[in-house]
């Protein structure tokens, strides 16, 4: 069913007149009589009495008059829902990222809750290596990853750059060095995080073309618990200086350089190429590609 017809017969109902409602709706009479009697051949009920002088609504007519409010106070609702969005005042943001990638949003989603405080923003977990057909499954509109995603249909922006970090214990036997060579690093237990990472393959195959052993004898599930694992002194980790930025300032850990190792972590933000996105996902997107450049 049309709304069109249920409006004409709103509009006849409100003004108990054709003429009138004609002249209210910019129409010709005939052509609003002509959509009532649409109306009623599509409901199979009369809606209109009209063998009086007056106007008169069948009893057909007064249920169809309460709908048609409904559906007009509904449209209205509509309007108003769609005008909330447009200027960013009603809304959902959600964006895919793992543990470390997260943090890199933080800035960006403080400075737009200062902008659009009414619009719901959720960071989904996930994990990085399936956020990239998340985007194209349609999942997801923005996801964060650390790497290329070699993708036609995806757009990547770099919205941060990023290093790995040696990090080990103050009192760790290297603490007090600024840097050492990879030879020097065979005999560590190294914390490993035990999710699979383009930054992880680079440090093992420096490893391995250096011919230095890489002992990952720990693996944990996130970065946090081998944060506390390395201050502990229970091995060294390569982690994001992003995760341990506030660890070395505080010297809770100690980063020592490797002078054969310098990995730049790219942190992008992704999403569909083709796809319109949201009000609220293109002023995120807006705001970061400006805090970029």
């Amino acid at each position: 069913m049309e709304l069109y017809p249920l409006q004409v017969f709103l509009t006849v109902a409100t003004e108990r007149s054709f003429s009138r409602a004609a002249e209210r709706l910019l129409r010709t009479q005939p052509a609003v009589s002509l959509a009532l009697q649409r109306l009623e051949q599509e409901l199979g009920e009369k809606l209109i009495d009209r063998s009086g002088k007056d106007l008169m609504l069948t009893d057909a007519g007064r249920t169809v008059l309460e709908y048609a409010r409904r559906f007009e106070n509904l449209q209205q609702e509509l309007a108003n829902a769609l005008a909330e969005l447009r200027d960013k005042s009603a809304g959902r943001l959600t964006i895919g990222a793992n543990e470390s990638t997260t943090l890199y949003l933080l800035q960006h989603i403080e400075h737009y809750r200062a902008l659009y405080p009414k619009i719901k923003v959720q960071v989904r977990r996930s994990l990085s290596s399936k956020i990239p057909a998340e985007l194209i499954d349609g999942n997801l509109e923005l996801g964060v990853i650390s790497y290329d995603p070699a993708d036609e249909r995806l757009v990547s922006t770099v919205i941060y750059t990023d290093s790995l970090a040696f990090v080990v214990s103050p009192r760790h036997r290297l603490a007090s060095r600024r840097s050492v060579s990879l030879t020097e690093l065979g005999s560590e237990t190294f914390i490993a995080h035990n999710v699979l990472s383009p930054y992880r393959d680079v440090v093992l195959r420096e490893f391995q073309r250096h011919r230095v052993p890489l002992n990952m004898e720990v693996e944990m599930p996130t970065i946090e618990t081998i944060r506390k694992l390395v201050q502990n002194n229970q091995g060294v980790a390569f982690l994001p200086r992003m995760c341990v930025g506030q660890e070395i300032e505080q010297k809770l850990l100690r980063e020592v350089k490797v002078r054969e190792l310098n990995v730049e972590r790219k942190i992008r933000l992704v999403y569909p190429m083709r796809r319109a996105l949201s009000h609220a996902a293109r002023a995120f997107l807006e705001i970061v590609q400006e805090r970029a450049t």
